[in-house]
């Protein structure tokens, strides 16, 4: 059995009997702690909601295969494979969405492929940023998100950029 496999149910264990010893309720602070969250989750989930449902609608609606092939020009001249173009675009929307790409161009390619790894690398060093946004966004109240979005969106395709350079290096 490999090691890493035993880690998170360990830290479970370290920490119910760290707060067996340290005499806390844990079923009554599970319970208090779910109690505060309900207002918090309440106030966020119509911004999840709009997210997915956009996100999903931009892949139905036709709109992101048309975006491929409009883009796939662009990612080609600046490294970016255009197998992963798909990927590129539906991340920042979708975690489901860019599991299923991914899981894709794996089997597609295989995984020790330049695609795949430039696929992988895009993927695990990035994050949905409509997401993020609308769940920070939806408790700071600022009304200032579209900088904040080009700035996390132009440093995602930068990053897809450097990462895809860097798999071709090494």
């Amino acid at each position: 059995m490999k090691l890493f496999t035993l880690v998170i149910p360990l830290i479970f264990l370290v920490s119910f009997l760290f707060a067996v010893v340290r005499k806390v309720r844990v079923y009554d602070s599970f319970t208090q702690g779910v109690k505060a969250a309900l207002p918090l989750v309440m106030s966020v989930f119509p911004y999840i909601a709009a997210v997915m449902m956009l996100s999903r609608l931009f892949e139905v609606s036709g709109l992101e295969a048309r975006l491929v092939r409009l883009l796939t020009p662009l990612f080609r001249g600046l490294g970016i494979p255009e197998e992963i173009a798909s990927l590129v675009l539906i991340k920042p929307l979708s975690g489901n969405g860019s599991t299923a790409v991914l899981a894709d161009l794996l089997a597609r390619y295989g995984p020790d492929s330049y695609v795949a790894r430039c696929a992988c690398v895009a993927y695990g060093s990035s994050e949905t940023v409509f997401y993020i946004g609308a769940v920070y966004f939806s408790q700071t109240r600022n009304k200032k998100f579209t900088g904040a979005l080009l700035i996390s969106l132009f440093s995602y395709f930068a990053s897809v950029v450097l990462c895809c350079a860097l798999c071709k290096i090494l």
